[in-house]
Formats: structure tokens, sequence, C-alpha cells
């Protein structure tokens, strides 16, 4: 007789009476833009123009050379893996803004373990930095003396 597995009052029991192992299920991956900590409270998955910006997951899987970032306003550099002392990642990388980009919510996906993640992110538009277009107008020098 071949032992398996059937469903007794919602329970799922080995053909030999006993109570089957169910299936470890698999860990909870969490990818986001930046940490959320006292000083920037509620700012989870917003950039920030002016700070560093970081990248963070939290996937088993992560290894060097199979593990990536993407985002198609973003650009990734300086791949760290952990873990990490109180931050709940496996993998970062700083993370900047793409020139250019308009105001908006944006995918982060990282691929790791064989898989692919995603989360979004917000570039609000007091983030998105405007560059004056011309020279700066100081005066032209006619009430020097």
């Amino acid at each position: 007789m071949a032992i398996g597995t059937i469903a007794v009052a919602g329970q799922a029991v080995a053909a030999t009476g006993r109570p089957a192992l169910a299936a470890a299920p698999a860990p909870a991956v969490t990818v986001q833009l930046n940490q959320d900590t006292a000083a920037l409270h509620g700012l989870v998955n917003h950039f920030q123009r002016g700070e560093s910006n970081v990248a963070l997951a939290d996937c088993p899987g992560a290894k060097a050379g199979s593990t990536t970032f993407s985002s198609p306003v973003l650009k990734f550099a300086n791949y760290d893996f952990g873990p990490f002392i109180g931050v709940n990642a496996t993998v970062s990388a700083d993370a900047d803004l793409v020139s250019g980009t308009a105001a908006g919510d944006y995918p982060l996906t990282v691929a790791c373990g064989g898989k692919t993640y995603s989360a979004t992110f917000t570039v609000p538009a007091s983030q998105v930095a405007t560059v004056p277009e011309g020279a700066a107008k100081a005066g032209d020098g006619s009430l020097a003396e």
C-alpha cells in the first residue's frame, strides 16, 4: 500500500493515520525604497531629493551576481549583501533618480533566488529638481563705481 495524504476534517493526515507534515510556507520577500526611520517617518517608498536613497530587499536567495534591482527611473550602484544591523534586508543598493524623471508612481523590482518581486514607490512633485535655463542674471555692472 502506498503512503500518501488524505484530508480528514480539514487536516491532512498520512495514510498511516498520523498527521502529515505541512510544507513550510515560503518566506515573505519585501522590496522597498528607503527605510522608515524616526527622521524620515512615513517616507518609505518615496524618493527624497538631496538625501541618500537606498533600495532594500529582504530575500533569502539574495547573492552577488544573481540579485539585481531594476526600475525605469532609478540607476543602482554599490550593491551590498547583509544581513544588516537595524534593517530588515539581505541586499541593498544606492538608488539615483534618472535625470528628467517626472513626478509619479513607479515600480521597483528585485530579482533574487530565481524570482522577481515588485513594489511601487513615489517621486513627489516637490522632489523633482528643475534646473533654470540660461545664465544667472547678476546685473550688468552699470551701477558699479
